[in-house]
């Protein structure tokens, strides 16, 4: 039975709890306690008087009793679901949510602003919960602070100090003065104004944590591996810098670095369009690593390239061996850090100073590799760009690697917008080529083999080849087209391990041996054996290599055209021999269409025996 002090004390219920809630809308009236809205008595969650509020009352009839719908548990059920989905239905979902569970409109509509307040203030609750446990966990460390710092005593008499006078703050800044202080201290060996000073009183730091690689570069120990058993291996008689050649080492990679600077920003009279003066360079950098040694050439380049990769990936490339080797493959036989005299500061490679032997190459045993023993110097200039500069460092060695020394040669990179880089090389060495076959003279005296042209379109081309790895809008149009994200980074991991085979198989590496079987002058047909230990996809064992080089009056480009037809492949291919070949499916991972992997199947038709 209703009785009016039944309707007034609903009345009075609603009317407090307006008050407690923020309204969605003007018509948002007579919302619920969070613990009543889940009841089954609930009146404007589950109930409503005639598709109105509950607090709507007719004024002409201020005590006329009011009518409730109930709704029944399945109208609940479903609204409950299509809140879960939708929490803010439009007009047109509310028709129809009512059409469906036979209510008005303005029913389901208070229906989902009532749920929508009561999840409000479920949240709110639990967060402010979870911030007054964290403000008394706050409050109980600094109690104990505090407690500690009022009994803190000398460490050395024992007796009570000034620190509980101070504020916690100044405590704070002074513990952060000491610690900045003796960062200060190990970097200072690395300063131009502290050149000179022994290193060996500044501890090595840690190598900086690395961030996550968009793209496994290291494969295996190619980078790093250990040399080969060749008795005319000329690195291997390398050793590390011993502590009295830190200084020299540091006084060399400044005066390096300086170099660097005015080579990449200088022009005339230094550099002749593309050629570097050396009357002029011999007076402007009279330090250095000393005078030319007698039949050596000396090479210098410089080229500049935008790349798309941002500054800090290629400056830990080339400050990590296992990366930079990788990447530089076509160039870099072999590399190794044999000693790290600083890792920089502020977790980068800002003032990073390292030991490396490496051996650059030319994909022909008939172009002698290169061996370098220098240091590595990284640094951040004044307006936010890097340097990376590498110097020779073959006085400090007994048997120093011969045919090659690398003068001041490195890289300046500049920040672009969107990910872009500005990559400024210089490359300058003092080398004796005469051991370089007559069909690669040219081409080795001009800087394509081993000039800054050379390292700069590697760099290009393979930052395109890690853009594409990490593409994710890959257009499905095309058939053949690899879209799957997984199958695309295998796939171009295969294909890297390739090249990194193809190169270490066909260089004149000091590793190795290379033996002429058969031919005269520049078609000699050249072998080589090498064991292969923990290469991934290929069981232990030796491997056998053939090379041969030999001239044809085409093109560079058709030749290339014609080596990656599969249409013409079985005219060169002995495996393909008779067969159909098939491109089953392509990676494209470059602006040109010729820079793809692709993956071929070849359909050999046997007639019988």
């Amino acid at each position: 039975m209703f009785e009016p002090n039944m309707l007034l004390a609903a009345m009075n219920n609603a009317d407090s709890n307006n008050h407690n809630y923020n309204h969605e809308d003007n018509n948002n009236e007579g919302f619920l306690r969070d613990d009543e809205f889940d009841s089954p008595n609930t009146k404007s969650g589950s109930e409503n008087q005639e598709g109105g509020s509950g607090n709507d009352q007719d004024p002409l009839h201020p005590n006329k009793k009011k009518r409730y719908h109930r709704h029944t548990q399945l109208q609940i059920q479903e609204m409950e679901a299509f809140f879960k989905e939708c929490p803010h239905p439009d007009d047109k979902q509310r028709k129809q949510l009512s059409r469906e569970l036979n209510l008005e409109p303005l029913q389901v509509k208070f229906w989902f602003q009532n749920k929508r307040t009561q999840m409000k203030n479920h949240h709110e609750r639990h967060e402010n919960s979870h911030l007054r446990a964290e403000n008394e966990k706050l409050r109980n460390d600094n109690l104990r602070y505090r407690e500690a710092l009022a009994n803190a005593s000398c460490p050395n008499c024992g007796g009570p100090t000034a620190i509980g006078e101070m504020s916690f703050d100044e405590h704070q800044l002074r513990l952060e003065n000491a610690r900045l202080r003796e960062e200060i201290d190990r970097i200072s060996a690395i300063a131009a104004k502290y050149v000179g000073k022994p290193v060996s009183n500044y501890p090595l730091m840690s190598p900086p944590p690395l961030p996550p690689r968009p793209l496994e570069l290291a494969m295996g120990n190619i980078g790093g591996e250990a040399y080969g058993n060749n008795p005319n291996d000329l690195l291997k008689s390398i050793t590390a810098p011993t502590e009295s050649d830190k200084p020299v080492i540091i006084d060399l990679s400044v005066a390096a670095m300086e170099e660097l600077m005015r080579m990449v920003q200088v022009d005339e009279p230094l550099w002749k369009s593309l050629v570097l003066d050396e009357e002029e360079y011999a007076r402007t950098f009279p330090r250095g690593i000393g005078p030319r040694p007698a039949g050596y050439r000396s090479e210098a380049s410089r080229e500049s390239a935008v790349v798309i990769m941002n500054h800090v990936n290629i400056v830990e490339i080339l400050m990590d061996v296992n990366q930079w080797s990788t990447i530089f493959a076509g160039m870099v036989s072999r590399a190794m850090t044999l000693a790290v005299l600083s890792t920089g500061v502020a977790g980068n490679y800002n003032g990073a100073l390292q030991v490396m032997s490496a051996e650059f190459q030319v994909p022909s045993p008939l172009v002698p590799t290169r061996e370098t023993y220098f240091a590595r110097y990284c640094k951040q200039q004044g307006d936010g760009s890097w340097a990376v500069v590498d110097i020779s460092l073959d006085s400090l060695q007994p048997n120093p690697p011969a045919r090659c020394r690398r003068r001041a040669s490195g890289c300046l990179i500049q920040e672009l917008p969107n990910g872009y880089s500005k990559v400024t090389w210089v490359e300058h060495v003092e080398v004796d080529d005469r051991g370089v076959h007559n069909l690669y003279k040219h081409m080795v005296s001009t800087g394509h083999a081993f000039g800054a042209k050379r390292w700069v379109a590697i760099l290009d081309r393979q930052c395109e080849r890690l853009a594409s790895v990490m593409a994710t809008n890959i257009s499905s149009g095309e058939v053949g087209v690899i879209t799957n994200q997984e199958g695309r980074r295998s796939m171009l991991k295969l294909a890297e391990r390739m090249v990194i085979s193809f190169c270490a198989g066909v260089s004149a590496s000091t590793a190795h041996t290379w033996t002429t079987l058969s031919g005269t002058g520049a078609e000699d047909v050249r072998v080589m054996t090498r064991k292969s230990v923990d290469d991934p996809g290929r069981p232990p064992g030796i491997v056998l290599s053939a090379a041969t080089s030999f001239w044809i009056p085409v093109p560079p480009k058709r030749v290339f055209d014609f080596l990656r037809d599969e249409n013409s492949r079985n005219e060169w291919d002995i495996l393909s021999n008779g067969g159909v070949v098939q491109e089953m499916a392509h990676i494209a991972n470059g602006r040109d269409t010729g820079n793809c992997v692709s993956l071929l199947r070849v359909n050999v038709s046997y007639t019988g025996f």
